[in-house]
């Protein structure tokens, strides 16, 4: 009989400390998450781009001739584009369906709400900061980009609108122009 009674407390030993052992690894792994939430709420993106809201259609990449639509070599596209109350500009973009398009903006004055609709593009343009978006669009359409962010008493007149065509349109577009915008079209 002690010999069983020896063994039942063993046993209970090497379970209290299993389960000791279990709950300190538990511990642990919702200290790490709690940190690196922590870490990551308070600490700036790995990847900050800056710019000079005060000179940003004087020099720099988003200078007037440098905004709307521009063809890569590599085949995707690039939008540039300028938030500033109470007008997107370009105020009409165009790109091609089903390609990788990268927008690029940023504000110019106030933050700025840059919403496509039925797309996932949806961020802000803060004064001094280059917000980088990839998107595709699948197929023609036109979209709606309002404003989505309070920026002022003109806040409910700020929309702009993409305009997506097909690839052989755009091809021809861009063949013909260095950057493109829907009145250009």
């Amino acid at each position: 009989m002690t010999e069983h009674a020896d063994s039942a407390t063993v046993a209970a030993r090497m379970e209290r400390r299993w389960g000791t052992v279990s709950i300190g690894i538990i511990l642990a792994l919702v200290f790490m998450a709690a940190y690196i939430g922590v870490h990551q709420g308070v600490m700036p993106q790995p990847r900050v781009e800056t710019v000079d809201p005060r000179t940003l259609h004087i020099a720099g990449e988003f200078i007037e001739s440098n905004l709307g639509t521009a063809a890569e070599p590599d085949g995707s596209v690039t939008v540039r584009a300028i938030g500033q109350q109470y007008s997107f500009t370009p105020q009409c973009i165009v790109v091609p369906a089903d390609t990788q398009v990268t927008i690029r903006a940023t504000s110019a004055d106030v933050i700025h709400g840059f919403l496509i609709e039925h797309s996932n593009v949806n961020t802000m343009l803060v004064p001094g900061y280059i917000s980088t978006i990839v998107t595709r669009f699948p197929a023609p359409s036109e979209r709606l980009m309002p404003c989505h962010e309070f920026c002022g008493a003109g806040h409910e007149g700020m929309w702009g609108r993409i305009k997506v065509i097909n690839k052989a349109a755009f091809a021809k577009l861009a063949a013909d122009q260095r950057r493109m915008t829907c009145v250009a079209q």
